[in-house]
């Protein structure tokens, strides 16, 4: 290890500091006085912190591929314990079944489990293409984690792996003749679950793939990631607004890939910022896009950025988790791909809309007594002007020229500016505005425009009326 004094390779983090390469992201003034001797005689060493392990594990356990190898583990088991259970068999049971009874059953089971397991994975990657094609590309995420499909899939791979590793137990000897009958009921077991999983595939297929279904889980999917923010409108840190002073000399994080923020592990980052002393100012949010050395937050003081980085996790997709505007975002673009020429579905756009009002009449804006968990921690939060054009203003783009679809939109932001959140209210009202003077200029008939102008008036005066009785 080098001595203070000598020169270390200039990193482009902050003019003011220089970074060693190999102790992680310790920061030094360009005179070579270090700023923190601590772990000057160790290389940093970052390990995720708990949290974004469970991310990861739980990313992970949605995977179609992990469910399915859970299963086939427990069938290739399954035929282990047989040596174990024989002995508990009493003996006139055990007489009554035979190696080769048993063998036959466990070979119609390994054939029949084999088509129905590849007809199933044609079945899957059909309804995802067709929602692909039908809804929005978008939604594919959302099918692969279908928790129904995948237990299927499984039960249908554990099955054949049961009954073939089975087979082999059998031809070799290991499995002996009293040890049929423990076979016989494990199989018997594994043919009941089967049939039960082909009765619930049966009901789950009338509906997989549909665009009424894919939409209901959208919307579902973006109601779990605005629920997370109630209370807590910037997951546990300090709103950080126009308002909000800013600190002078501040040192930047920036990234080290281009992708999309998936997850902000903010308890890693409060812990960081409590042990080395300094407030985090973050630049992104869940859902953002950034380029390799665009800022993700500023901090207040030096610190190992090598930590830091482990608390932003990035990837070339948005994920619905953390990201609101994700969800809000897909339900606008299914109802964009229904007011499409292709398809001309005015109701589909109608049904989201619908949804899209149910979704944000709930939210929230920052309030002073909101749960403030990461002190140290200011994050943007999303505004409800944000909400109101990813959602609609694409809608009343491109349904500019259907009345049908211009007059729920108009109903649907009427009542969402009749909202007690003051900022929800007027975000809502500047969104009519702007699609009723868009739709007065494209609507091609008077009669049309007229109906759509009175409409809009009266549902501003029944407000306005509230607004003073109340």
């Amino acid at each position: 290890m080098g001595s203070a004094s000598e020169p270390w390779p200039v990193q482009a983090v902050h003019p003011l500091y220089r970074a060693p390469i190999g102790i992680g992201q310790l920061y030094f003034p360009t005179d070579g006085t270090p700023c923190h001797r601590r772990a000057l005689e160790q290389v940093h060493v970052s390990i995720p912190s708990l949290a974004t392990l469970w991310f990861r594990l739980h990313r992970f356990s949605r995977k179609l591929a992990m469910r399915a190898a859970l299963v086939a583990g427990i069938g290739l088991f399954a035929p282990l314990a047989v040596r174990v259970l024989s002995p508990l068999l009493p003996d006139e049971i055990a007489q009554r079944v035979s190696l080769e009874s048993a063998g036959r059953i466990l070979e119609i089971m390994a054939s029949s489990m084999l088509a129905v397991t590849i007809f199933s994975l044609s079945v899957m990657v059909s309804a995802r293409q067709s929602a692909s094609s039908q809804v929005t590309p978008r939604s594919h995420q959302l099918l692969l984690e279908d928790t129904t499909t995948q237990t299927v899939q499984a039960t249908f791979l554990g099955a054949f792996v049961f009954s073939l590793f089975g087979i082999i137990t059998l031809a070799t000897g290991y499995i002996s003749d009293r040890g049929a009958a423990v076979i016989l009921a494990m199989t018997l077991l594994v043919i009941a679950l089967v049939v039960l999983a082909i009765l619930r595939w049966i009901d789950h297929l009338s509906s997989l793939g549909s665009v009424l279904e894919t939409t209901r889980r959208v919307e579902e999917a973006a109601r779990l990631a605005l629920a997370a923010r109630h209370g807590q409108p910037c997951l546990g840190a300090r709103v950080l607004d126009h308002d909000t002073p800013l600190p002078d000399n501040m040192l930047p994080l920036r990234a080290r890939q281009s992708g999309y923020v998936q997850h902000i592990d903010l308890g890693r980052l409060s812990e960081q910022a409590g042990a080395d002393g300094f407030d985090a100012y973050l630049a992104v949010q869940p859902g953002s896009f950034v380029a390799t050395g665009d800022v993700l937050m500023r901090h207040t003081a030096p610190c190992t950025s090598d930590t830091l980085h482990q608390a932003f996790t990035l990837s070339d997709a948005r994920l619905f988790d953390q990201d609101p505007r994700f969800g809000i975002i897909v339900l606008s673009e299914i109802a964009q791909r229904a007011l499409s020429s292709g398809l001309n579905d005015p109701g589909t756009a109608i049904d989201v809309i619908t949804r899209l009002h149910r979704l944000l009449a709930d939210v929230q804006s920052p309030h002073p007594d909101d749960t403030i968990t990461h002190p140290r921690l200011w994050m943007p939060p999303i505004t409800p002007d944000a909400l109101m054009h990813d959602g609609f203003e694409p809608i009343a783009r491109d349904g500019v020229g259907m009345i049908e679809v211009q007059v729920r939109l108009q109903k649907a932001l009427c009542r969402l500016a009749q909202s007690n959140d003051q900022p929800l209210a007027q975000a809502a009202q500047d969104a009519a505005a702007r699609a009723l003077q868009r739709a007065q200029d494209r609507l091609e008939m008077p009669s049309e425009r007229s109906r759509l102008s009175t409409f809009a008036q009266g549902e501003t005066t029944q407000f306005i009326n509230k607004q003073r009785n109340s």
